[in-house]
C-alpha cells in the first residue's frame, strides 16, 4: 500500500474518532454506562475515577489493531490502531492536562481562540450534572455558540 494511501487512511480515521466519541459519549457513557461515567461529572477529590475505566477499555483494541497489524503485516489495520492511539493522546493531554488539570505541576493557560471555544464547550458539558440533558459531546469539535 502507498505512502500516501496511508497517510489518507490515517486522517480519515483520526477524524473519524470525533464521531465515534461523540456517540459514544452520548450514547454509552451517559447511556447504560453512566454508572462509570457518573463521577466525572462531580465534585472529586480522589486521585482516579471510575471513568477512568474508559480509557482502559479503549486502550484495548486500538492496541490489538496495532499489534496485529504489525504482526500480520495489515498496514492499514496498524495504521487505523495508530490513528486511534493519536486521537487518544490528543484526548488525555487536553482532557486530563488541560481541561481538568489533573497534573497540578502542568498548568497550562490556552489562549488560542480554538483550545478556548473547546474549553468552553467542555465547561458546558460539566454544567449538566446529570445523565440527561448533557451538552456538547464531541470532543475536537465545539460549536460556534462556544466561540469568544
Amino acid at each position: 500500500m502507498t505512502t500516501l494511501v496511508l497517510i489518507f487512511v490515517f486522517l480519515v480515521s483520526f477524524f473519524s474518532m470525533e464521531l465515534i466519541t461523540w456517540a459514544v459519549h452520548k450514547y454509552v457513557m451517559h447511556g447504560f454506562l453512566w454508572v462509570l461515567h457518573q463521577d466525572h461529572h462531580e465534585n472529586r477529590h480522589d486521585r482516579f475515577e471510575k471513568n477512568d475505566l474508559f480509557a482502559v477499555l479503549f486502550a484495548l483494541p486500538t492496541a490489538c489493531m496495532i499489534i496485529f497489524g504489525l504482526h500480520l503485516h495489515l498496514e492499514i489495520l496498524s495504521t487505523i490502531g495508530f490513528a486511534v492511539f493519536t486521537y487518544g493522546i490528543a484526548y488525555f493531554l487536553l482532557h486530563d492536562v488541560i481541561f481538568h488539570k489533573r497534573f497540578s505541576f502542568l498548568r497550562i493557560k490556552p489562549k488560542h481562540p480554538y483550545l478556548i471555544r473547546l474549553i468552553r464547550a467542555h465547561v458546558a458539558h460539566h454544567s449538566i450534572k446529570e445523565k440527561e440533558n448533557a451538552v456538547s459531546m464531541g470532543f475536537l469539535y465545539a460549536g460556534k455558540k462556544y466561540a469568544l
